[in-house]
């Protein structure tokens, strides 16, 4: 009776330790995995720890300190001084500069968008896309030195912009000079030199949707404008939201188009963000400012970008 009665709880102790012996040998070999991976990891993370996080924490420092570069020993802490020196009276961070920095981005998204949908949607109709993508794409391959540069010359009196102005009876316009129109005019030439990467996003997209959703609209009667806005557009919305984010974001930060074709001028007309921490770094020596500047851009992109992200969720996209 007694081994009977103990024969089952030994068999139920054994088992219950094959178990844990089974669980623990899972937890080692998932711990072994883990430590491969990392190791694997390992170049990565160390090279975002290197050229990330710590430049990320160096500027950080510098932006609440006074710092005139290179020598360490010269870094004098103090506090928010920049940040509140920055939207200070009399600044002119916030106004024209930061102001000229949403209205850039802002018009190089409007106008990249609108002409890429355009465009993309002209050549998913035509023969060898391949070959009109490439065209549309060339600026893109360009440096940003030579479209700056042609594009200054074609806005000169005499180039080819006032020149088409001329023909069609119309006066010449200091494009560049003039404080009014200098600043649009740079927008014109930076949606130019994007059209062609949003062209490729959004003729993928298109590529996407279903050929059937065109031909029920066709046995429906619906004409190419309905198609449009009923089909291909709201269909277009995951694409459309990487185009918009990405542009704006390029926008915001833009630098090398204007200090090739304005400088930043005239006056203060197309300065913008990432131009003022340039000229406060390299040429004025205030590290602090110029990193207090960063972070505000940073906060500006960041606040930008969810705003997207909330807007084309609210319209039933999960980004």
């Amino acid at each position: 009776m007694v081994n009977a009665t103990l024969a089952p709880e030994a068999t139920e102790r054994a088992a219950r330790d094959k178990s844990a012996a089974g669980v623990r040998g899972r937890a080692r070999h998932g711990r072994r995995q883990a430590v491969v991976a990392y190791l694997f990891l390992a170049p990565t993370l160390l090279f975002y720890a290197v050229f990330l996080l710590l430049p990320l924490g160096f500027a950080l420092l510098l932006s609440m300190s006074r710092w005139a570069g290179f020598d360490l020993g010269g870094i004098d802490p103090v506090g928010l001084d920049n940040f509140a020196g920055l939207f200070a009276a009399g600044s002119t961070f916030l106004a024209p500069i930061l102001t000229n920095t949403l209205l850039f981005a802002f018009g190089t998204v409007v106008l990249a968008l609108a002409g890429s949908v355009l465009v993309a949607t002209c050549i998913d109709k035509l023969r060898f896309q391949g070959l009109w993508r490439t065209l549309y794409f060339l600026p893109i391959v360009t440096t940003v030195v030579a479209v700056g540069n042609v594009w200054k010359y074609m806005y000169e009196p005499g180039g080819l912009v006032n020149g088409v102005l001329n023909t069609l009876g119309l006066g010449s316009v200091a494009f560049l000079q003039d404080p009014d129109t200098a600043l649009p005019a740079v927008v014109v030439v930076q949606a130019w030199a994007s059209v062609g990467s949003a062209i490729l996003v959004l003729t993928a997209g298109l590529k996407s949707i279903p050929e059937s959703y065109y031909e029920a609209a066709a046995l429906d009667g619906a004409g190419s404008v309905t198609v449009f806005w009923r089909i291909t557009l709201p269909l277009l919305r995951p694409s459309l939201l990487f185009v918009c984010i990405t542009q704006f974001l390029t926008g915001l930060q833009s630098f090398a188009l204007i200090i090739v074709m304005t400088k930043g001028g005239p006056g203060d007309a197309t300065n913008v963000a990432a131009l003022e921490m340039y000229r406060q770094a390299f040429s004025y020596g205030d590290w602090g400012t110029a990193s207090a500047a960063a972070f505000v851009l940073f906060t500006v992109v960041l606040a930008v970008t969810l705003v997207q992200l909330w807007l084309f969720r609210r319209k039933g996209e999960d980004a």
